[in-house]
């Protein structure tokens, strides 16, 4: 029998990206359109790359529902006039952006493709907004979630409601009885509110200095508790909406890369990861530690539960092992751009990643660490700007598009780690400080279906 030889992959580096503004609703642009949009602005900034120069594309959208075509990817890939090149539709719910820039990368690691176009779209306001909310309801377990008023809304409550209780209620409140428990549990609830609406102050400020933002405001912390409940402790300025908008990357070999500029971002890590369609399906057990965490760390605790998502873990422990990261990522990480469709699962997913430990995701915005020291927030809180998260703004302020979301996460993480924010948003507000490494985050389902990646500055 022959030996086998284990070969590395390929380096592969983004050297440009684009996105369209992210609206309600764009009736001047068709699906096509906006990712041509993003394109023609991605084109821009490398000018020796020529369409003969992109030798496969993969292209991500979630619903062809929304689309109101099917082979919608096929039509984009006509549109961009890259046939008959390669092309492949990627598709994962939430994580479909995050999923993509991931196929993308191993497309050239492999050494199948030199540059490969990822690009990703949705048009949600081609049907009413109930509607929508059934079709995003169609990534859950049909026969079994769903048939129960599975919304998204009611799983991220329920599930922000056990964290609450695992984690404030249990701690913060122990003295208070069983036979009290609505009190201690509505006491814990109303505490996390308060950091959740935190979140929400954070991620709607980033957004007021960038212009492709859906939703841009300066909002206080009582405006957010008293915006309308949508499903409690969720009100409306802490959850995602509906958008249309289109997101760019272009990925490329090490040679092709610097064959077009002098400083493109390494993909330096990857992690992906699954967990089980329904909630109740998910055991309780110890937690999955990081490389820098022990088994004292959680003496006590059970998880993933209901509670934490255990492929958020998963994910990050392969993205930081590829990336040769083996320390608390707030000294490795300089800024984190994540999946925070509700406030509450920016909350879980911090811990999730490790920025700190289980349970102390509510301590960790409450102290400002997720915060830009350079952004007005109304909030003076001590330890702001330890490690950015969401400077963007996040799904909560750009809006949520499906296939293009975590495309976009990785354009505002690759302009981060340019320098290049001001020369892309027209201000400098939102850049971090001469940033090394950045981390994107995208999350499906209720945490069905993960990915990390890393991306280093050259």
């Amino acid at each position: 029998m022959a030996e086998q030889v284990k070969r590395s992959p390929r380096k592969v580096y983004i050297i440009s990206g684009g996105v369209t503004k992210f609206a309600k609703a764009q009736p001047s642009m068709d699906f096509r359109l906006m990712v041509k949009t993003a394109f023609d602005y991605a084109l821009k900034d490398v000018p020796s790359l020529k369409l003969r120069d992109i030798d496969s594309t993969r292209i991500s959208y979630f619903s062809d529902h929304f689309a109101r075509q099917l082979m919608a990817a096929s039509m984009v890939q006509d549109y961009l006039a890259l046939v008959p090149k390669d092309s492949r539709r990627v598709e994962w719910g939430g994580a479909t952006g995050g999923q993509c820039i991931q196929t993308g990368w191993e497309t050239v690691a492999s050494g199948r493709s030199e540059v490969c176009l990822v690009a990703g779209f949705e048009t949600m306001s081609k049907v009413e907004t109930w509607k929508g909310n059934e079709f995003i309801a169609l990534a859950s377990d049909t026969n079994f979630d769903y048939p129960v008023g599975g919304f998204y809304t009611g799983y991220y409550a329920l599930m922000i409601q056990r964290h609450i209780y695992e984690f404030i209620r249990k701690k913060k409140f122990r003295h208070i009885g069983k036979d009290e428990e609505k009190r201690a549990q509505d006491l814990a609830t109303r505490e996390a509110m308060r950091k959740m609406a935190m979140v929400s102050v954070k991620n709607h400020a980033n957004a007021l200095h960038n212009p492709y933002a859906q939703y841009s405001m300066k909002l206080t912390l009582d405006e957010v508790l008293k915006s309308e409940m949508v499903s409690y402790p969720l009100n409306r300025y802490c959850i995602s909406a509906m958008t249309d908008g289109a997101a760019v990357l272009i990925l490329a070999s090490e040679e092709a890369a610097f064959e077009h500029m002098k400083n493109p971002v390494l993909v330096k890590g990857l992690g992906s990861a699954t967990d089980t369609m329904r909630l109740a399906d998910r055991p309780y057990q110890s937690p999955i530690l990081l490389p820098w965490e022990k088994k004292s760390d959680y003496a006590n605790e059970t998880y993933p539960g209901v509670h934490s998502c255990r492929a958020g873990r998963v994910a990050a422990a392969q993205a930081y092992k590829q990336a040769k990261i083996s320390r608390d990522p707030k000294e490795e990480i300089d800024f984190v751009e994540l999946h925070d469709a509700f406030a509450s699962s920016e909350i879980q997913t911090y811990e999730d990643l490790g920025l700190c430990k289980l349970g102390q995701g509510y301590d960790f915005v409450e102290q400002g660490h997720p915060f830009l020291r350079g952004v007005d927030y109304g909030l003076e809180p001590p330890k702001k700007g330890t490690i950015p998260v969401n400077p963007s703004g996040g799904l909560i302020a750009c809006g949520h598009p499906i296939g293009a979301t975590g495309i976009m996460q990785g354009v505002f993480a690759f302009w981060q780690l340019q320098n290049s924010i001001k020369k892309h948003l027209g201000n400098s507000k939102l850049q971090v400080r001469k940033p090394k490494r950045g981390l994107i985050h995208s999350h499906a389902g209720t945490g069905s279906s993960v990915t990390v990646t890393i991306l280093e500055s050259t």
